[in-house]
């Protein structure tokens, strides 16, 4: 559910320092004498103490905590507007700005859009000006306009780009034009062709127990045995998030798993810190004669779902 990634300390840190907020917050009614509105706050602590914690777990999610997080600042923000009608409106903007940065960006507008109605419910905005709701709006805006155009520029680097932006591999529709060429070719000139099916068991596990630059660091470690093993007309590309495609052209079924077994020798010896030895799980897959192009692409993309379910 949330695509706009952080790095861990970052968001380590931005759980830090709203719990210290909250708590500050808290503290401060208590001091103020204002114990019915001190109820909200002490239980906004607690929660997010919690999702720090859910947060240096290993294997929870990041979306969890993140939500947590968001729900905190939403309920923390409406419960002040509602007990304290004198508070500047000018707080509404946190929990609309926190929403951008944890989540898509079509669920951040649609969460805007479905609390416009909850937000005038509130004594302090129910004779709210017009020019409230258009500044409302306008914020709105303003928060969706760098993410748009963020996600519109890696759309354009998407379709100009044909190398996968996180290893030295064809990305997917760059693999299946290439792959479709290869096909065509050998079909015209009665050449053999050979796919094998990479799968690495443990991309998954490292990004999850280490972060992405262990997830990295395997990447890496592949596309470089494959490209030192290979020739430089065979085309690597990533099919999934840990699948990878080698086309060999003009290669029989017998050089294939001779490639196979090289790759696997090769990439046995490579040792990571994180993960240790590379594992992988390598399948031949040649087409049938007379198979069309799609039913083949649909036998890749089933070989890559038997090896990750292994």
């Amino acid at each position: 559910m949330i695509q706009h990634q952080f790095p861990r300390r970052l968001m380590t840190l931005a759980y830090l320092a709203s719990i210290a907020l909250m708590s500050c917050y808290a503290m401060w009614l208590y001091a103020m004498g204002e114990y019915r509105d001190l109820v909200v706050p002490s239980f906004m602590t607690l929660l997010l103490l919690t999702a720090f914690l859910l947060h240096l777990g290993q294997d929870i999610r990041a979306h969890l905590p993140r939500l947590v997080l968001l729900a905190c600042a939403y309920t923390s923000v409406m419960a002040a507007l509602y007990f304290q009608p004198e508070i500047p409106l000018i707080w509404i903007g946190l929990p609309m700005t926190a929403a951008f940065l944890l989540l898509p960006l079509t669920g951040a507008v649609a969460l805007h859009l479905v609390l416009v109605p909850l937000w005038w419910l509130m004594p302090s905005l129910s004779q709210a000006p017009p020019t409230l709701v258009m500044g409302y709006i306008a914020l709105g805006l303003l928060l969706a306009l760098p993410r748009w155009e963020h996600a519109r520029r890696r759309a354009l680097l998407r379709a100009t780009d044909p190398n996968d932006s996180e290893c030295d591999a064809y990305h997917i529709d760059t693999l299946k034009e290439r792959l479709h060429s290869e096909y065509q070719r050998a079909d015209l000139l009665n050449q053999r062709l050979a796919v094998l099916v990479i799968h690495l068991p443990q991309r998954d596990m490292a990004e999850e127990q280490f972060g992405p630059r262990a997830a990295q660091a395997l990447l890496s470690a592949l596309c470089t045995e494959v490209y030192s093993c290979c020739r430089d007309h065979d085309l690597l590309g990533r099919a999934d998030n840990a699948t990878f495609w080698l086309v060999l052209p003009d290669t029989s079924e017998s050089g294939a798993l001779l490639v196979r077994d090289r790759l696997q020798h090769a990439l046995s010896r490579r040792v990571l810190v994180e993960t240790g030895h590379v594992e992988v799980r390598i399948a031949a897959c040649l087409p049938c004669p007379k198979e069309s192009f799609e039913h083949y692409l649909q036998r890749l993309e089933a070989r890559g779902a038997t090896l990750s379910n292994v």
